[in-house]
């Protein structure tokens, strides 16, 4: 299980290094042609790995209510974020994924409520919903990428 942390820690890297070199401005600009922003896409990776792993498993998630009402799917930013949003963002993308190996490596997660994603995916178990968390993700850091050619 340690690789698919490993390669999570790895997005969560590439996320942090957008938010520290792009400005605020930048951060919230939606293109032509997109329906979100960066800080969206990267606070959706949050909001979605805490209800696929956490909310799933019956566990109280480790971010706000207003977190996740915000970043969930289905979501479209409202208003700019300022920086002390920013801030929070980047310190949960650390902050979420090691509380989440140290449950996993702690056995935290016992039940799983098991889910089929919108593309499709079942998920069955916690592993299964980390997997997807990857993939996920990597999905987003795609879409990131191309937003960053437009701002």
């Amino acid at each position: 299980m340690s690789s698919v942390f490993e390669t999570q820690k790895t997005i969560r890297e590439i996320l942090v290094k957008i938010l520290d070199h792009h400005s605020l401005e930048q951060l919230n600009k939606i293109p032509d042609g997109f329906k979100n922003n960066l800080i969206w896409n990267i606070g959706h990776c949050i909001a979605s790995q805490q209800i696929l792993v956490y909310k799933l498993s019956g566990l109280p998630l480790q971010v706000s209510d207003e977190l996740i009402a915000k970043y969930s799917k289905g979501t479209k930013p409202e208003v700019d974020v300022l920086q002390e949003e920013v801030n929070e963002i980047r310190d949960l993308l650390t902050q979420t994924l090691l509380q989440t190996e140290k449950d996993y490596n702690d056995n935290v997660f016992t039940n799983y409520n098991q889910y089929t994603t919108s593309m499709g995916f079942d998920l069955k178990n916690v592993q299964d919903a980390l997997d997807f968390v990857s993939y996920h993700e990597g999905i987003h850091t795609g879409i990131i990428m191309g937003i960053k050619k437009f701002i």
